[in-house]
């Protein structure tokens, strides 16, 4: 973790309380900052627990379309934000094995949770509950009905994520049951208090920020990384200078260089302006 922002060459910036406000609309300052790191061949690179559906059109507002995207923090990162291309720069999927265990005992002790899962560009949801509505809502995807367990015989099919979504409650005695499974390649984070998400135990946005350094062949020191939650924290110490929001949790604020406004003053577009620019 550095402390200067001179020389950044590299941008990862998360989504969700980050470049989006409390009402989900984009930082309105992003897009005209982000013509200028073009400029400067500067990449600016969205990293989310999104799929690559629920970023692409965010790309296309950003005029970022031909940068990458880490998918699913990291899980999937693809070359560009193009659904016609999809070509990944690298992908780590889950254990199938573990996957059809999960989602067993979810069938079996948690039939109220809402089970997602995540192949490359495709969402699968058993039903269309109003958990799924709700995300449907925030990511302006459609899911795919289908039983989970049932495409889990697809040997071919890889799943990047699970996204298990219920009351606070429910999710918290989901997760002491799952973690005590000590499963042996899944990893287990909320995301929300009421959204457990699962991946590959190697998945994380930090581990997507050494990838794109080296495929960029930047130095770490000269990268630059942005974000509000905990899951942000690994990515925020390894860049060359880590920025957390405003509106982050004070962990993730001290887990950071410096810190910039909020998600709802523009804080990224501001963060880039005045340690990438140097404008402002």
């Amino acid at each position: 973790m550095g402390t200067g922002g001179s020389n950044i060459k590299l941008v990862m910036s998360d989504i969700d309380g980050t470049i989006l406000d409390s009402a989900h609309r984009v930082d309105d300052g992003l897009k005209e900052t982000l013509e200028h790191l073009k400029e400067q061949k500067v990449p600016f690179i969205l990293a989310s627990a999104r799929s690559p559906k629920g970023m692409y059109s965010l790309a296309e507002e950003l005029g970022i379309r031909t940068s990458p995207l880490a998918c699913y923090n990291g899980a999937l990162v693809l070359k560009e934000a193009d659904s016609e291309s999809h070509q990944p720069i690298l992908s780590h999927e889950m254990n199938k094995t573990e996957v059809g265990v999960i989602v067993d005992i979810i069938k079996d002790r948690f039939p109220e949770i809402t089970i997602n899962l995540y192949s490359g560009e495709d969402w699968y949801v058993d039903k269309y509950t109003r958990w799924a509505e709700i995300e449907a809502g925030i990511t302006k995807e459609t899911p795919i009905e289908k039983n989970v367990q049932l495409l889990m015989l697809s040997a071919e099919m890889p799943v990047h994520k699970l996204l298990l979504i219920g009351t606070p409650q429910e999710i918290e005695r989901l997760q002491a049951y799952c973690q005590a499974l000590k499963l042996e390649s899944s990893s287990f984070y909320l995301s929300k208090e009421n959204y457990l998400e699962v991946t590959h135990c190697d998945v994380s946005k930090e581990r997507a920020l050494l990838e794109l350094a080296s495929y960029y062949q930047v130095d770490l020191e000269e990268t630059m990384a942005i974000g509000d939650n905990f899951n942000d924290i690994p990515m925020l110490k390894l860049a060359g200078l880590g920025v957390s929001m405003a509106n982050a949790p004070i962990e993730v604020q001290e887990a950071a260089d410096i810190k910039t406004f909020s998600n709802n003053e523009n804080g990224v577009s501001k963060a880039l302006q005045k340690y990438v620019l140097g404008t402002k």
